[in-house]
């Protein structure tokens, strides 16, 4: 030990001069960041060293940069909404993808390369090799733009799929997962609790003003929208969590879990109500139904239906609650022909139609949504606000894309019900149970918003269809 003491010590003495110029070099460099950036230049002196050691963590580990991705997948949302700087903050989350993938290839030798062969890889990359075919697109005006789009549609869900085939996962790495959801959902309802009786911050009331008051102040009522990119996001978020505390709760067997589902089940249920997002509801309905399916037990699903249907009816066919907005926001989802937005929807997918059906591959990725009216804002697919996941494939990928993607979200559901039925572990079927079940939820509410294609809803989608895929993985008989 003195012998190490003495080694570092004549060490540093030897190269006082270099250790000294290295160090004024740093404080030099500091003392000009701060002065040109103010607190930004502070923030990059804090933030750099930890970003090396992000990257050295990530590169060394590919299972930490998909649990970094996991919870980046959350963040982005927050920091894009609270920092006082305007930058591409889901460029973050490629660049961890990216890092991880170049983190595969470091620790290749170490990594199971043969759990590729899986349908899920299959369906997934099928896909994934056709939105690459649509950069050769001849109706696509600007075909730089297939990166910003193709992120949402294929390439992060490729990525995320080779990933968790490749790296040893476990249990305990699934229960970090669904912790991290529950959590983050858990303080996304309270933020959002802020907004709907307190008030709003700065930031965003300056976003509100910007434009968005149109679709989130109704009626003189605020749609709460949390730290997620809008109110419909947030919305879907909290129903999620909500199917998922439900049927955790209806599969738990000690009481202090059923009641701590239940806890969990009123923050997020009250979260998804205060976000005025109706489409949300069928989150829940599609979702519970395929969970009541995937049961197989008459009793229990006999109970299942007794417990929706009433609720369903009160709804639908009285007036009960009419005096509280958000239970009249929820009634009107049940009600589409007499919603005029609704209607309108149908009247722009008419006009697409026509548009289309000469177009079986569509537009080109790229064309639609903001990004259309960034680089073709005069081409008629930038014109007409798609509404909708699966109307902007339709644009996008034309009748053709659409339809694939469709069979591989069946796909992966099928093999997910056989996979789960299979299974022996209570804990592990309960658990892939409720998976499957958001899965579905959200899959039926792409037809009414773009949620499938936003953080967090599209992280957790990708992760969630590779956890049921491959539940057997982790089964204990």
């Amino acid at each position: 030990m003195g012998n190490q003491t003495a080694s570092l010590s004549y060490t540093i003495q030897k190269n006082f001069w270099l250790f000294s110029l290295l160090g004024t070099l740093i404080a030099v460099a500091s003392g000009f960041l701060i002065a040109r950036l103010g607190i930004l230049g502070s923030a990059v002196i804090i933030i750099l060293p930890l970003g090396l050691l992000l990257v050295g963590g990530v590169l060394a580990e590919p299972k930490f940069g998909f649990l970094v991705y996991v919870q980046l997948s959350f963040l982005v949302n927050a920091l894009a909404r609270f920092l006082p700087v305007s930058i591409p903050f889901g460029m973050i989350i490629d660049g961890i993808l990216g890092l991880t993938v170049l983190s595969l290839i470091v620790n290749n030798r170490r990594l199971s390369w043969k759990r590729l062969h899986h349908p899920a890889f299959y369906l997934v990359g099928i896909w994934f090799f056709y939105t690459v075919l649509e950069i050769f697109n001849p109706e696509s005006p600007y075909r730089a733009a297939w990166f910003f789009h193709a992120r949402s549609f294929s390439l992060h869900f490729f990525i995320v799929t080779c990933t968790m085939l490749v790296i040893d996962l476990t249990r305990g790495d699934i229960l970090i997962i669904l912790r991290t959801w529950l959590i983050w959902s858990f303080l996304a309802a309270l933020w959002a609790f802020k907004q709907q009786y307190i008030g709003l911050t700065t930031n965003e009331m300056i976003w509100l003003n910007s434009g968005a008051a149109s679709t989130h102040i109704l009626f003189g009522h605020l749609r709460s929208f949390s730290f997620y990119t809008d109110a419909s996001q947030f919305g879907a978020e909290m129903a999620a969590v909500s199917l998922l505390c439900f049927i955790w709760s209806f599969e738990s067997e000690t009481l202090p879990r059923k009641l701590g589902y239940l806890f969990l089940l009123l923050v997020y249920f009250w979260g998804y109500a205060v976000s005025g997002t109706r489409s949300a509801l069928f989150v829940l309905i599609a979702g519970y139904g395929f969970y009541l399916f995937m049961k197989r037990d008459l009793v229990k699903i006999a109970i299942g239906i007794c417990v929706a249907a009433p609720l369903l009816f009160v709804l639908k066919y009285t007036n009960a609650g009419s005096g509280n907005y958000q239970i009249q926001r929820m009634r009107t989802a049940l009600n589409p022909l007499e919603d005029p937005s609704f209607l309108l929807r149908l009247k722009n997918q008419q006009k697409l139609a026509n548009y289309l059906k000469d177009l079986p591959f569509g537009a080109g990725i790229g064309t639609s949504l903001d990004t259309g009216q960034r680089f073709s804002p005069n081409h008629w697919a930038a014109q007409i606000s798609p509404d909708s996941w699966y109307v902007e494939l339709w644009i996008e990928t034309g009748r053709v894309g659409m339809v694939l993607y469709i069979m591989m979200l069946i796909a992966l559901i099928s093999i997910g019900v056989y996979r789960v039925w299979h299974l022996k572990d209570p804990w592990l079927t309960s658990t892939m149970r409720g998976l499957v079940a958001v899965f579905v939820g959200i899959a039926v509410m792409g037809y009414s918003n773009p949620v499938l294609g936003q953080f967090p809803t599209s992280s957790m989608l990708f992760i969630n269809a590779l956890l049921f895929t491959t539940c057997n993985r982790w089964d204990k008989s």
